[in-house]
């Protein structure tokens, strides 16, 4: 008995790379919730308020002060050449570029344009939004800060809120907004949230980042995860504008030049056909020329035929050899008699 053999996890594996046949048919896609819209207003306040603390010259000013001059780089000199190839997961470049093909995969593999347009989208807002509020603010970072304890806002530099870490939250963390399940969806924000936490902290080790620098740049990117669902819309659009177009550059390529249409004249109604038009021979067009009845004559008196004009001729009797124990049927059976 032939059993069939069951599915290995590399089966499996191997199984979901391959292309489905067909666009799912529900994508579930994020909608701007009531719930979604609250905590997007909260964060918008928090926002605010970070910037405010350090533009008055708060508490929050001091313990930048106190962090830089507690120099962890100093303290914790050993992790220094790890925390430099870690920090990289917060640059922008590389980290497009992995998510990229990540998503570029599952947009192949999906039939959808989705997952590359989200990506796009959030880079997008991230280079607006975080870059107007670092050239708004001016803040200069702590390698070179002028006056101690001040707030160093308006002196032309860009370092408030950190870019590394509005980056690492964005382009992570659109890996849990287009996860398909829901459990794909909490692992992925949990190891976005700690992957995230992990580049501020770090450029915080470095240096080269404010500990405040770096609490905006978490909320700048949350920021931007919470408002994707009123983008959907436009990339829906987008989406079907790039499909129409590869349609029709498709077949313009496969059809060549365009094809005139024929005019369409007027009906023409046609009349019955009467015995003597079934009759009438079928007319023969001039492109193909009428078949002449030029055959070879075969040997004998009688000219070749065609097969149609062959009487049908059956064998007479019957086709298997004769043998001399067959009785043919409707007679009675002679009894063998003995030698």
């Amino acid at each position: 008995m032939r059993t069939e053999r069951d599915p290995t996890r590399l089966d499996r594996v191997f199984a979901r790379l391959d292309r489905e046949p067909e666009r799912p048919a529900h994508l579930d896609v994020p909608t701007m919730s009531r719930h979604r819209v609250v905590l997007l207003c909260a964060t918008l306040a928090f926002y605010l308020a970070i910037v405010w603390a350090v533009v008055i010259s708060s508490w929050l000013v001091r313990l930048d002060w106190q962090v830089m001059f507690f120099r962890p780089y100093q303290q914790w000199p050993e992790i220094h050449a790890f925390l430099d190839y870690y920090v990289v997961l917060g640059q922008r470049g590389p980290t497009a570029v992995m998510v990229a093909a990540w998503l570029g995969w599952r947009s192949w593999r999906q039939h959808t344009l989705r997952p590359l347009l989200t990506l796009g989208a959030s880079l997008l807002l991230l280079n607006i939004t975080v870059g107007a509020a670092k050239l708004g603010m001016g803040r200069l970072g702590p390698h070179y800060a002028t006056t101690i304890g001040a707030n160093e806002m308006g002196l032309g530099g860009d370092i408030f809120p950190s870019g590394h870490t509005a980056n690492a939250v964005v382009t992570w963390g659109i890996l849990a907004y287009l996860a398909s399940t829901p459990r794909a969806r909490r692992w992925l924000s949990a190891v976005s949230a700690v992957t995230s936490l992990g580049v501020g902290l770090t450029t915080v080790y470095l240096g080269t980042h404010w500990l405040s620098d770096v609490v905006l740049g978490w909320v700048a990117g949350l920021l931007i995860l919470l408002a994707l669902p009123w983008c959907e819309p436009l990339m829906a659009r987008a989406e079907n504008a790039i499909f129409d177009l590869r349609d029709r550059w498709r077949a313009r390529r496969g059809s060549g030049a365009p094809v005139p249409a024929l005019p369409v004249g007027a009906p023409v109604r046609l009349k019955p056909l009467t015995p003597q038009d079934e009759s009438a021979p079928e007319p023969v067009s001039a492109a193909h020329p009428a078949r002449t009845h030029a055959y070879h004559l075969a040997p004998g008196p009688h000219p070749h035929t065609t097969r149609s004009e062959r009487t049908p001729v059956t064998p007479a009797g019957s086709r298997r050899p004769p043998h001399p124990e067959r009785v043919t049927r409707g007679t009675a059976a002679r009894p063998l008699t003995g030698g």
